[in-house]
């Protein structure tokens, strides 16, 4: 029998592996962690129309998960040259001239739909940064809930060396986060930038050392989970209505229809619906 951990250190975390994918790992623990990675170190984590796809389909059953609360999203690696990335964007390899091309040849710009995923989803997600976050990589990491960046890290933009841009989050929400003089530099001038001016600049939350940056995300997700589900979900909500316009108020607006239907007022709509009567709210109250 093993002996347990020191009481300093916190118990490693259970992982357990769900579905079959070919692109990403797709992880979960039953304390409420899952742990989504890209897992193409060869492309530096490059994702490509099927990457997207298995993306958004992992993060779907997180969506429906309710034992789940908190997403750990990151690249796998170090690839065989020794080289980490979190994410370098679309695969170039595979772009055609309407989009990137999937199995059967047709263009597709899918990641919008996995951005949107990310955004919309009611559960906290925690991008987890090592080696290079580049282009549509940056933006992946940009919309996560938080951001974590190993200390060797490496953020940046290459669309307009490559022919691409992000008019959509990736320059306006970026604007948001950083300032529009920062944003229009990264985007104008296509430099890298490393961890601690991540930091410096407000695109990450914190800077670890690569050895400790799944740790870190491990304590993070855990101290998120010690709160308020529904308060998270709705906090969630409510910073994406300030910079998402009406989709954004949708958003919020469907969490707080979701309370409503757990009140007793929202229980009474309905059950005098189907019990053909008539709607009594007399208990409800018109507080101030």
């Amino acid at each position: 029998m093993s002996a347990a951990p020191p009481a300093s250190q916190p118990a490693p975390v259970q992982w357990e592996a769900v579905g079959t994918y070919r692109d990403i790992r797709f992880l979960r623990s039953e304390e409420g962690i899952a742990r989504i990675s890209i897992n193409r170190p060869e492309k530096r984590n490059a994702f490509r129309p099927g990457t997207v796809q298995e993306l958004c389909d992992a993060l779907t059953r997180v969506r429906d998960d309710p034992g789940i609360g908190v997403v750990l999203f990151t690249g796998d690696g170090p690839a065989a040259d020794g080289v980490w990335a979190f994410c370098a964007g679309g695969d170039q390899s595979v772009r055609g001239d309407g989009g990137y091309l999937d199995d059967t040849g047709l263009p597709r710009l899918n990641v919008l739909d996995l951005q949107r995923l990310i955004r919309s989803l009611p559960k906290v997600v925690i991008a987890l940064v090592a080696g290079y976050a580049i282009g549509g990589g940056q933006v992946l990491h940009l919309l996560c809930d938080l951001s974590l960046a190993a200390d060797n890290a490496v953020f940046g933009q290459t669309g307009p060396r490559v022919g691409s841009f992000d008019a959509g989050f990736g320059a306006g929400y970026l604007a948001r986060v950083v300032g529009q003089r920062k944003a229009r530099e990264i985007w104008f001038l296509c430099r890298r930038y490393d961890a601690r001016e991540a930091l410096a600049m407000g695109l990450v939350n914190a800077v670890v050392p690569l050895e400790r940056l799944e740790a870190e995300g491990v304590a993070w997700a855990r101290e998120v989970l010690a709160h308020s589900p529904t308060a998270i979900r709705c906090l969630k909500a409510a910073f994406n209505a300030e910079t998402d316009g009406l989709a954004g108020i949708q958003e919020l607006a469907g969490q707080a229809t979701h309370l409503f239907y757990r009140t007793a007022e929202g229980q009474e709509g309905r059950d005098a619906f189907l019990e053909k009567r008539e709607p009594d709210f007399s208990q409800s109250g018109w507080l101030p």
